[in-house]
């Protein structure tokens, strides 16, 4: 009959594994008649279960059978059933209720079993038809095979074979089982149980079942089965446990219901733990972001707050208040600065980190907000050090600047002192009119009086400009007295050109005098000539051995010291002026004890005495050692600053050098180190200890340098290093060693994730260590073409440049190495994508394109249920219910751009 022909080729998906099974099983019992007649218990068994299975799909469709080889008989209710299970349209039933309707129905049905590549060996329609007990039940079970236990293999075995090693596996840790077939093995009815604990421990105490209770336990496993699974009772506990042997197409079928409903849960527990998996890859990168933010934000602000410190250069006016922004600002470098430099580092360290897992969890790079890129915080950390660069050295000019004023000042204050000193009471005595009644011998006294007076006058006009000098440098150097300099200056110069007209007009006044006196006293007039400009150069000589100095050499001591020492050879020649001087006063006695004169004791032309004369003369002799006292201390504290720097230049060209060495070596190291990544961290982080162990000597060189700093020392010869060269060098080296540790650290991350072995890892390394030519941790492109040439890649150009847009994305012209083990692992790399957690959401979701809440809470953990709850959308499709939410679009967004 046509309906038992072959069709001509299989549909696309069917097994051919199964048509095996099929064949060997139908071998197997060859004699089907005689089974069931020697075993109407088998009959019984089948009728109920196949039933009950038949009306488990049918219910889908309103409908069920009661009778299943009377109601199968004009093939309607047969046809339904074919399109419920295999979800697909058959043709248009035949309404009539003809014999010839029946079959012409029968016939569609059975032409769509064969369809599906299954041989129907002496089943026909007529005998269906006719209710055919024995052809009846062999359909349902070629059906049975074909759409509920085809598809089940388990490690590439046959459906039977399959279904028997899930069962196995599944019941194997429980007392009391062992299942070796479908018949026997299930009698006592521990082996449902046992199926059912496995997967739902919730809905039996197995522990509470006993061995000896075949049918509670059978009952148990079918209530059970019924009432919390939607699988139908398909069999009597009394048939089965009174059967010497149970039906295996009866067993086969209730069984494969359980797996059916069981592995959808287990399919859906691992779509769960995929969806667990990346929503916590997804969290604990939200996490660092997070983190990143804040401490990105935090160092931002603080570079914020210090810039305008560092770029206020308004002066103070006292060297105490200047001296204490020094300190600040040593403070700062020594205390405040370094923490956050450390913060920078370690900002740089986790936005490494960060991108290499996002990479890893193939993720989108983690772009920060807005300003808060690690080139932002790189821009204002070098603004930062630009406005700082020039801030200790215009403390220092300032400093300086304050003790030079301070300096100039007191010279000021003491040379206005001397002068208003000389000038008191000169305008009082220019204004005289004593020659009004004065003789001629008198007058003619007071014309060389006067004339000794602006000898005087002349020599003072010097110590005049100085003050000019000294007030405009006062000036133009900012003072912040300078109104009373100028106040005080311009009194002076006042009184100087009231003194010059005062005296102009005396001299005017005694010239008109035309009487000259004959009787001057030559010898009087010669004292005060001699006394007068030799008492001038000892004011002069007092006020230089007073004079203040401010030196910063050895040099610039030694030539003070010169100074006086040719100050000091004057004084014999002084010391001849000051016997002349007296010699003449001592003519004057001798002339007035010979001729018999009378002395009034006062010289008319002077009114210095030979007292005066002496007393000064003491006086200057005393200043003398004073001075040379006061120069030899300078020298032993330039002796002191010297020791300073030479102390300050041994540790500086040490700890210098020390620096850039280990700079050179930190480039070679990651490069010259064997063995496993761990390894190299481990010498990496030995070598960090090294590093940190030498901040002592950075310290002690701190402190050396700020002992320079308060010995007001500006200048070192005996070495190149700047405190802030050191400085600057100390916080390089230790963020190159710490970005080494990270590049190691991100290796060890690249290969825990990429799978990769410490062997494939070596062999990468080694590759890469050849071909880095310049030995700085990079290749050129040259370079990495050969290197991937001696790996076996057969590159065209396009190829090679494909590769380099993947290794050197930003064109900068180099491959380093942590781009080159990406590359090499790329292609074998387990990701997961989008579409897998998609595919795993619709598995929770029943195939809906939406999700519920209850689903979500239900199938995920609760911290990952609500995180999706929170982030989903609402599902604008038609079909949804109220509160659906769009999983595709979470989905898609867990691999697209970041929030943050």
């Amino acid at each position: 009959p046509h309906h038992s022909r072959a069709p001509s080729s299989l549909p696309a998906g069917d097994h051919p594994a199964f048509h095996t099974f099929l064949d060997t099983y139908m071998t197997q019992e060859e004699d089907w008649d005689r089974d069931l007649l020697l075993d109407p218990a088998w009959e019984k068994q089948q009728r109920k279960t196949f039933t009950a299975w038949c009306n488990s799909h049918l219910r889908k469709a309103g409908t069920q059978i009661e009778n299943i080889e009377e109601d199968f008989r004009n093939g309607l209710k047969l046809m339904l059933l074919l399109e419920v299970i295999s979800g697909e349209r058959l043709p248009k039933p035949d309404k009539g209720k003809m014999r010839f309707h029946k079959i012409a129905n029968v016939n569609k049905a059975l032409d769509f079993i064969c369809s599906k590549g299954v041989k129907l060996v002496s089943i026909g329609a007529e005998e269906i038809v006719d209710g055919n007990v024995k052809m009846t039940l062999g359909m349902i079970w070629t059906i049975i095979l074909r759409f509920a236990i085809q598809d089940i293999s388990v490690e590439e075995t046959s459906a039977k074979e399959g279904l028997l090693l899930w069962c196995q596996r599944k019941t194997a840790p429980y007392r009391n089982v062992n299942v070796q077939n479908f018949h026997i093995s299930w009698k006592d009815g521990l082996a449902l149980c046992a199926l059912i604990h496995r997967h739902r421990p919730d809905l039996i105490d197995y522990s509470k079942l006993r061995k000896d209770d075949p049918i509670g336990n059978l009952n148990t496993a079918f209530e059970v089965a019924e009432k919390y699974l939607d699988i139908p009772k398909m069999l009597d506990a009394e048939d089965i446990v009174n059967t010497p042997k149970p039906d295996e197409k009866a067993i086969m079928t209730y069984v494969s219901c359980f797996y059916h409903a069981f592995a959808g849960a287990e399919q859906a527990e691992t779509a769960a733990n995929r969806i667990c998996k990346v929503l916590a890859v997804n969290q604990e990168n939200e996490k660092l972001m997070e983190e990143y933010e804040k401490l990105a934000s935090e160092l931002l602000e603080w570079i914020r707050r210090t810039i305008p410190w560092l770029e206020n250069r308004v002066a103070e006016q006292t060297m105490r208040a200047m001296q204490q922004k020094l300190e600040d600002f040593r403070d700062y470098r020594r205390v405040h600065k370094p923490p956050r430099v450390q913060e920078k580092c370690q900002l740089e360290i986790n936005f490494n980190t960060l991108q290499t897992k996002l990479r890893l969890s193939n993720r989108p790079a983690f772009m920060p907000s807005e300003g808060k890129m690690v080139s932002d915080i790189a821009n204002a950390w070098k603004g930062l050090e630009q406005v700082e660069k020039g801030y200790e050295e215009w403390l220092l000019t300032e400093i300086r600047r304050l003790e030079r004023l301070d300096h100039l000042a007191e010279k000021f204050k003491q040379k206005c002192a001397m002068h208003e000193a000389w000038t008191a009471g000169k305008e009082d005595l220019l204004s005289q009119k004593d020659y009004e009644s004065a003789s001629l011998m008198e007058i003619r006294a007071l014309m060389r009086k006067h004339e000794a007076f602006e000898s005087d006058l002349a020599a003072h006009q010097d110590r005049v400009e100085q003050i000019a000098a000294i007030a405009q440098e006062l000036n133009e150097l900012d003072y912040h007295d300078a109104a009373t300099v100028n106040t005080r200056c311009q009194g002076i110069c006042d009184q100087w050109d009231n003194l010059g007209t005062l005296t102009q007009k005396r001299r005017d006044s005694l010239e008109r005098v035309e009487k000259l006196w004959e009787t001057i006293d030559q010898l009087y007039l010669e004292f005060a000539k001699r006394a007068a400009p030799f008492n001038n150069w000892m004011d002069g000589a007092m006020e230089d051995l007073q004079d203040m100095f401010i030196v910063h050499s050895i040099e610039e001591i030694q030539s003070l010291i010169t100074a006086h020492d040719q100050f000091k050879a004057t004084l014999p020649e002084a010391d001849k002026e000051r016997m002349a001087t007296l010699g003449i006063h001592n003519e004057i006695l001798k002339i007035a004890q010979t001729y018999g004169i009378k002395l009034s004791g006062i010289n008319p032309y002077t009114n210095l005495s030979l007292q005066d004369i002496s007393t000064k003369w003491d006086t200057v002799k005393h200043f003398v050692p004073l001075r040379d006292q006061m120069l030899q201390e300078e020298v032993a504290r330039q002796q002191a600053n010297e020791r300073l720097r030479r102390q300050f230049a041994a540790q500086a060209n040490i700890i210098g050098p020390w620096i850039q060495t280990k700079m050179e070596e930190i480039s070679h190291v990651s490069v010259d180190i064997a063995g496993s990544l761990e390894e190299q961290m481990n010498s990496l982080k030995q070598y960090e200890q090294n590093i940190i162990n030498y901040k002592s000597n950075i310290d002690k060189l701190e402190g050396d340098h700020q002992l320079i700093q308060e010995s007001l020392i500006f200048d070192n010869k005996h070495t190149n290093y700047t405190m802030e060269h050191i400085r600057v060098g100390w916080e390089q080296l230790l963020t190159t060693i710490a970005r080494t540790i990270n590049e190691v650290e991100n290796q060890i991350l690249t290969r825990d994730a990429k799978g990769i072995s410490q062997e494939q890892l070596n062999e990468f390394r080694a590759s890469f260590n050849h071909f880095d030519r310049k030995r700085n941790g990079m290749m050129d492109p040259d370079d990495f073409r050969a290197c991937l040439i001696s790996m076996g890649y057969d590159l065209g150009e396009v190829e090679f440049a494909r590769i380099m847009t993947l290794v050197d994305p930003n064109n900068t012209g180099v491959v380093t190495f942590q781009a080159f083990i990406d590359f090499m692992t790329r292609e074998t790399a387990e990701t997961d994508t989008a579409e897998q957690v998609m595919a795993s959401f619709k598995i929770l979701a029943s195939d809906k394109n939406y999700i519920t809440v209850e689903e979500l809470r239900r199938e995920l953990p609760p911290e990952q249920a609500e995180y999706c709850i929170t982030r989903m959308t609402r599902y604008a499709g038609p079909d949804s219910p109220p509160g659906a939410l769009d999983y595709i679009s979470f989905s898609s967004a867990l691999y697209g751009e970041s929030d943050l």
